[in-house]
């Protein structure tokens, strides 16, 4: 059963494509989980976070001063991507470390970065 519908008024050209593509389309929720990590590192102080723990495991102190924040800022930040999924810490005595969750995460940083770079260096 074919899931092409007439919601618009756009003719389907090539309908086969059309109907792998929806066959292997995830789930609403897939989406709206996609949009919100996109949402959370899309901060310009997250973003800046995330850079710093892409190259190593930092304490809040350490970040802030990277950053020329304050603790607060940086705590409650990496609080933001910690519930998220997007950083982890652990903790050694009293001081308590960030990094990036996984490689996942790491990765997509990173092409982020690589891809805007390669951007500015065509002048784009």
């Amino acid at each position: 059963m074919s899931r092409i519908t007439n919601r618009t008024d756009v003719e389907v050209i090539h309908k086969d494509l059309v109907e792998q593509v929806l066959k292997e389309m995830p789930n609403e929720n897939m989406f709206l989980n996609l949009a919100d990590t996109f949402k959370l590192i899309g901060d310009n102080t997250r973003c800046k976070i995330l850079y710093v723990l892409d190259k190593n495991e930092m304490c809040v102190g350490d970040i802030a001063n990277i950053l020329d924040m304050t603790k607060s800022t940086i705590s409650h930040q990496l609080a933001i991507l910690r519930r998220s999924g997007i950083v982890r810490c652990r903790k050694i005595g009293k001081e308590v470390l960030y990094k990036l969750d996984d490689e996942h995460i790491t990765k997509l940083y990173e092409v982020a970065v690589e891809h805007i770079l390669h951007r500015e260096s065509k002048g784009e």
